[in-house]
């Protein structure tokens, strides 16, 4: 499809759309970041494996590759993708063409370089972009976005657009100190006062809780009132690693293993948590959000 294709669609789109209800309500995909301060602390394994639970559980799910330098999904998911974001932005292929399938039947859109394009692009590709978002945004129920780690402008940049925020961390210091960097960005000069906390390799959950502990009681002192919610944590599991090694989900190789029973209880206290309806939520508006920034 090019780009005359899709400004035709453009142009039919009122009539050809089908949304989601809940009762009467449109139901517009929920949009969620995974995020950390430090890289290694299993940010893109949190991402796949919570994507794979989620699917297992009936829901369409779509997961945005957002890491630029450090993209690693579809290595994670032993996926080789052809092409990547930047083919859509450039009018070459379409999403349908460009969005791969994983297990479970998630599906990943390749970021890549095209995650730098998309504040530099003409209204004419905005446009041709956006409309491309529209239609799979009928399609799916979640979308979670694998950022990068740090506290840089990619960072920041996908987690002011999403609607809910995870943030991963180790119990290692440096971890600590690091995810208290990236809240203390998106609060200070962002007014992001709401975070939900995933702790990851926690040899106990009474070592995760104080983890999470000393991260509450730091931005209590220094950043004022922030919601932190406890997520969850996952244990070190070695089975994890023998997953990653195989370029396979640890929640789909070892479904019993103590890791993929902790990331199955995660998913189903987000599908508990649903927040309310929001009436910027659809996904047309993420990319919107995005390109506004």
């Amino acid at each position: 499809m090019n780009q005359a294709d899709t400004l035709e669609k453009i142009m039919n789109i009122s009539t050809t759309s089908t949304p989601k209800t809940r009762g009467q309500v449109l139901e517009p995909p929920r949009v969620l970041s995974v995020t950390s301060g430090k890289g290694g602390v299993g940010k893109s394994n949190l991402t796949t494996n919570l994507g794979y639970k989620l699917a297992t559980q009936g829901k369409k799910v779509l997961i945005l590759d957002a890491d630029i330098n450090l993209a690693n999904v579809d290595i994670l998911l032993g996926l080789t993708p052809q092409y990547n974001l930047h083919h859509v932005l450039m009018g070459e292929r379409s999403l349908d063409e460009v969005i791969i399938e994983g297990p479970g039947g998630i599906q990943i859109l390749p970021g890549s370089s095209g995650i730098m394009e998309l504040a530099t692009l003409s209204e004419s590709q905005k446009m041709y972009f956006l409309a491309e978002m529209e239609e799979v945004g009928k399609r799916i129920d979640i979308l979670l976005i694998d950022t990068a780690a740090g506290i840089n402008e990619n960072v920041v940049y996908f987690n002011l657009v999403a609607q809910e925020r995870i943030v991963i961390l180790t119990p290692e210091p440096t971890a600590l100190t690091d995810a208290y960097a990236l809240i203390k960005v998106l609060s200070s000069k962002h007014d992001v006062k709401k975070f939900r906390i995933v702790i990851n390799q926690a040899a106990t959950e009474k070592e995760a809780l104080a983890v999470f502990r000393q991260l509450t009681l730091v931005c209590d002192q220094f950043l004022g009132t922030l919601s932190l919610d406890f997520l969850g944590y996952i244990p070190y599991d070695k089975n994890l690693i023998k997953a990653v090694r195989s370029q396979r989900l640890v929640t789909e190789l070892f479904k019993d293993t103590p890791a993929s029973k902790m990331i199955g209880k995660i998913a189903n206290q987000l599908l508990e948590d649903r927040p309310e309806l929001a009436t910027d939520g659809n996904i047309k508006f993420f990319w919107q959000r995005i390109f506004e920034q």
